[in-house]
């Protein structure tokens, strides 16, 4: 770039808008609009205000004024931030201090262009760091490889702004973490990976105090980054100063020499930074091999490496074994690893699970907020809390939280929550934390080794708490008695009693039943818009299940449908279900209705020779209208995950064991109720219309109402 395009981009980088003024000072839009208002000249030579004037635009447009960018800051300089902490000479901060930052900054981020790549922008930026205040002529081989030649190549205007931050901040460290944030701004691939702030307190909370000052030797703590990043991790867990219990491990060349910078800028230059485990290995014998503390946030998206002996999961099976006795592992895993059913043929994925659940290596499950890493679109993540398994003394148990869940109640402050929920083994709210054994495979109290689903969400949709279901089902009969005098005695007749203890029922997830073949899955099909008419066979969709639009309004023609040949038509007696935010049903009184996705149908073979008349009613182990009735229980509706939309999956419903008399008189029972059902609401369709007609004939003035005589 010649001087003179050099000289004409300051000048442009001298002038701000309104927009970028608030962004700079760290204010709201208001507050700066606020400011010009209130400081104007003519406001500040009518009021009397002593404070000069907010200074006037020097170019730009009435619609985008630009500002002196010198002329703001020596005017924020005018104004102290509140509530923020004096410096070490004791002068307050003022919004000029931050704003001359974030100018600062945003000629750095002006950089990137000319220096060819954000990643070389902030390998030079944390080189000045890294040697700011060092004696690096002293000890020059104890000094990374290629930090000295990094910092002498790096851009004089690179330099000159780092220096000004080292300075205003006080620190070379909070300067380095500092031009790291800026790594979003640049559009670097390494925020990408970056382990969110929540998730990094989550974990540093649960990994303790590893700094304890004072404790040397084989007593103090040690620790392990398997999979490092930029460091978020080895910062977030304690300030480890002893070289022979900090180690990490990260195979990517760039981000190593990041951390390597990055701990000397904080003058932590006593951790190991290994490019492979084996390499962590040859460090020394039985040094560093093993840990206290192993943690780990491995890149992996959504359904990456399922059938891979070196998928997501081994990354926590090699926690473990790099686990000192007592020690603990927190490693951070999709949720799919935790979600996928074993299969008749288990996947290395399954094998893995196994193996960790079955050497009792799980102490919790913890399911982290969706969408909690943004730049993993749609993949939800879980925090996996391992010890040895030896020294457990809740061997062969599993604590699942639900901290999606909890963040949905009480806010930001979730990573203590759940520290706590931890701690303590429980949540005060029995949906959000529970524990489960992990016994041998095949257990059927239970256990999390019977090839189902192990996330929290999917397990813990237990009985509601703190509701006696007896009680509530007489309130139930009693108000609608009440309501509905005309439907006073069937209700009457209608017996309900407490099920005699020694006879509890037993749950099998509908995953078992689609297994054995009690139950078939239908999937919903893609249909184009287009080919959806009036005509034709009956569409269920996503609009027909939350009541947008009446059943039978749309159509596909049979001509229109060939073009569709995986799709299916339903039978008379097939349950509809909408998962997404909770569990929709609806029972095909009828059949011939064509899925759209996301609905899903459900449908009982044994039922339709019951229809036929093949089999007697107390062959039948289940029916539609119980069917439906049961999936959207609430112990089902809460099960939900999913990082975009929240669905609950229908194989990890449980529907309970009832013997096929019970089935009957439920059904019968259901069936009776929605006949009631209808009947009122064409009692109250028929109100509706009356109060109508009525209305339109007053308001026309054609109608003149008056009470009988003698009338109440």
């Amino acid at each position: 770039m010649t001087t003179r395009m050099r000289e004409e981009a300051a000048d442009a980088a001298s002038l701000v808008s309104l927009g970028e003024i608030k962004e700079l000072a760290e204010v709201g839009r208001p507050t700066v609009s606020n400011w010009r208002r209130r400081f104007a000249k003519s406001a500040v030579r009518s009021g009397g205000v002593r404070r000069p004037p907010f200074p006037d635009p020097v170019g730009g447009s009435d619609s985008r004024p630009l500002f002196d960018a010198e002329e703001v800051a020596s005017w924020l300089d005018l104004r102290p931030i509140p509530d923020a902490e004096p410096g070490e000479d004791g002068a307050l901060l003022t919004y000029g201090d931050r704003f001359r930052r974030g100018l600062r900054l945003r000629g750095l981020v002006a950089l990137r262009h000319e220096l060819g790549s954000p990643e070389r922008l902030v390998v030079d930026a944390l080189a000045v760091c890294a040697t700011a205040d060092q004696e690096t002529d002293r000890y020059p081989e104890a000094l990374p490889a290629g930090l000295l030649e990094d910092a002498e190549a790096a851009d004089s205007r690179v330099v000159g702004v780092v220096r000004n931050l080292v300075g205003e901040l006080g620190s070379p460290g909070t300067a380095a973490d500092t031009v790291l944030g800026l790594a979003e701004r640049l559009e670097s691939d390494l925020v990408t990976d970056a382990t969110p702030t929540a998730v990094a307190e989550l974990i540093s909370a649960l990994a303790g105090p590893v700094d304890a000052a004072g404790v040397t030797g084989p007593d103090r703590p040690s620790l392990i980054n398997l999979c490092a990043g930029i460091g978020e991790l080895l910062f977030a867990v304690g300030d480890v100063r002893e070289r022979d219990h900090t180690v990490a491990v990260e195979a990517d060349a760039l981000r190593r020499k990041i951390i390597l910078y990055r701990l000397l800028a904080h003058r932590r230059n006593a951790v190991d930074v290994c490019a492979s485990l084996g390499e962590l290995d040859g460090l020394r014998s039985g040094g560093a091999s093993s840990a206290d503390l192993v943690i780990s946030d491995p890149p992996y998206a959504a359904g990456e490496q399922e059938g891979a002996e070196t998928g997501p999961l081994s990354w926590a099976l090699e926690a473990v074994r790099r686990l000192k006795p007592g020690g603990r592992g927190l490693v951070v895993v999709p949720t799919w690893t935790l979600s996928r059913p074993r299969g008749a043929t288990p996947t290395p994925n399954a094998r893995m699970r196994e193996e960790l659940l079955r050497g009792a290596a799980v102490a919790a499950i913890v399911q982290l907020p969706r969408r909690i890493h943004r730049f993993r679109t749609g993949a939800e993540h879980a925090l996996l809390v391992l010890h040895d398994g030896a020294a457990s003394e809740n061997r062969g148990r599993v604590l699942l939280v639900d901290a999606d869940r909890i963040a949905r109640r009480v806010g930001a402050t979730w990573p203590a929550y759940v520290a706590k929920v931890l701690e303590d083994g429980r949540s005060p709210v029995a949906e959000e934390a529970d524990t489960f054994p992990a016994p041998r495979a095949g257990h059927t109290g239970g256990g999390l080794l019977d090839g189902r689903s192990v996330l929290p969400a999917h397990r813990l949709g237990t009985k509601e708490k703190g509701l006696d279901h007896f009680s509530a089902t007489l309130d139930a009969r009693r108000e609608a008695a009440t309501a509905l005098p005309r439907l006073r005695e069937w209700i009457g007749d209608l017996g309900v009693a407490r099920r005699a203890p020694g006879r509890e029922v037993a749950h099998r997830g509908v995953g078992e039943h689609l297994r054995a073949g009690q139950l078939r899955l239908l999937t919903g099909h893609r249909i184009r818009e287009s080919d959806i008419g009036d005509a034709g066979l009956m569409v269920v969709g996503r609009e027909e299940m939350l009541g947008a639009l009446p059943l039978g309004q749309r159509r596909i023609a049979l001509e229109d449908l060939a073009e569709y040949p995986q799709a299916q038509t339903t039978e008379r007696g097939d349950v509809f279900l909408l998962t997404e935010h909770g569990v929709r049903t609806q029972v095909d009184d009828a059949g011939g209705c064509v899925l759209l996705a996301p609905v899903q149908g459900l449908r009982i073979p044994a039922y339709r020779t019951f229809l036929a008349g093949e089999v007697r009613s107390e062959e039948v182990w289940m029916r539609p209208h119980p069917l439906a009735r049961l999936l959207a229980a609430p112990r089902n509706q809460h099960r939900g995950s999913g990082s975009l939309v929240r669905r609950v999956s229908v194989r990890e419903m449980d529907l309970p064991e009832l013997p096929p008399e019970e089935v009957a008189e439920l059904e019968a029972v259901l069936a009776e109720t929605d006949r009631q059902r209808a009947d009122v609401r064409r009692q109250l369709a028929a109100l509706d219309n009356l109060a109508q007609r009525l209305a339109a004939g007053v308001a026309d003035g054609d109608l003149a109402l008056r009470r009988r005589p003698g009338g109440g």
